[in-house]
């Protein structure tokens, strides 16, 4: 059996307040209170299905909350304006946008939306961007770099625009949105397309990556630079996202290899390191996430499979990581 010692490399200190970031299984003895602690793992989540999309489409985006997401745009046959809301149980139409396109990015909520950049097979690759009300789609400033492919993080008032193509190695710009305009940001420091995001315009990850082929880095955004994160445990892109810098979520994708290749991993960041967490029920690439929602309680919806989807299925994670108390018994 291994001891403690040769797990963590040193013995159980004696401290006088508890550890700011413990990590799983740290054990430590708290001088001022006189008590043994431990830092407990996180239980695990579970997906459940909810409501189909009244359009299955792949290549959409998405954002919100898991009781009020919004899913908009995508691919079917041919690009898609399609706009819908979810409540929690089931989709109904909002507003369409004013360009039906695909592999775009998407901030905010569901009554206070932003997409911007993607394609369109008619015009090509856009600089578009524009914003949802809860009712309608109106003309935002467009980007200083049209992309599509790209990554996409914050609030309809401070979003956040990274990575795109062309070219195939990906774009390390990166874009910060005012509510009105767009201006430079720090550049990623790893080009890359086909990404996913989250967090906010001041704290956000790039997750995952296609430079090519699909990857697993990770890289976080403090407002003015990035910097590397912890790589995720499968290498993949396309993948749907809900949280924060410190406590996110990212599912489906693409993964390294195939077939098939679409991905059911789901991991959990804790702002240092991904952890594997419960399989998604079906594996779909080009999913819509909800952005605005929590690393325990977010929502997967659309994608492909490789078929247009109109699944959607909700996560419940388990109980966060807490500092415990040993007690004799």
């Amino acid at each position: 059996m291994s001891t403690y010692n040769q797990i963590f490399g040193g013995k159980v200190n004696a401290v006088s307040s508890n550890p700011s970031d413990p990590v799983k299984g740290q054990v430590w003895f708290n001088t001022t209170d006189a008590a043994m602690r431990y830092q407990s793992a996180q239980a695990a989540g579970a997906w459940a299905s909810g409501g189909n999309l009244a359009t299955a489409r792949r290549y959409l985006e998405g954002c919100g909350t898991q009781t009020a997401a919004l899913g908009f745009g995508g691919y079917t046959t041919v690009s898609s304006a399609a706009t819908e809301e979810y409540n929690g149980t089931s989709w109904a139409a909002g507003g369409n946008l004013n360009t039906a396109r695909h592999d775009f990015a998407g901030a905010g909520t569901q009554t206070s939306a932003l997409a911007f950049g993607g394609y369109v097979p008619s015009s090509g690759i856009q600089s578009i961007t524009e914003e949802y009300d809860g009712t309608s789609w109106t003309s935002g400033g467009n980007l200083a770099t049209a992309r599509n492919a790209l990554g996409g993080a914050g609030t309809q008032t401070a979003g956040l625009a990274f990575g795109g193509a062309p070219p195939n190695t990906g774009k390390t710009t990166t874009e910060e949105y005012d509510g009105t305009s767009w201006t430079a940001g720090g550049s990623l420091g790893t080009g890359r397309y086909i990404t996913s995001g989250a967090g906010t315009q001041t704290a956000a990850l790039a997750i995952g990556n296609y430079n090519p082929p699909p990857g697993a880095i990770t890289e976080e955004y403090d407002g003015t630079s990035w910097t590397a994160g912890g790589n995720l445990n499968t290498a993949r892109t396309e993948s749907g996202t809900s949280g924060t810098q410190t406590s996110a979520l990212a599912f489906g994708g693409v993964p390294t290899g195939g077939p098939p290749p679409v991905s059911v991993a789901t991991e959990a960041y804790n702002g240092t390191s991904w952890t594997t967490d419960t399989s998604m029920t079906t594996g779909r690439r080009g999913l819509g996430g909800t952005l605005a929602g929590t690393q325990i309680l977010a929502a997967a919806f659309g994608g492909g499979t490789p078929a247009n989807s109109a699944a959607t299925e909700e996560f419940t994670g388990g109980p966060l990581p807490v500092t415990k108390t040993i007690t004799a018994s």
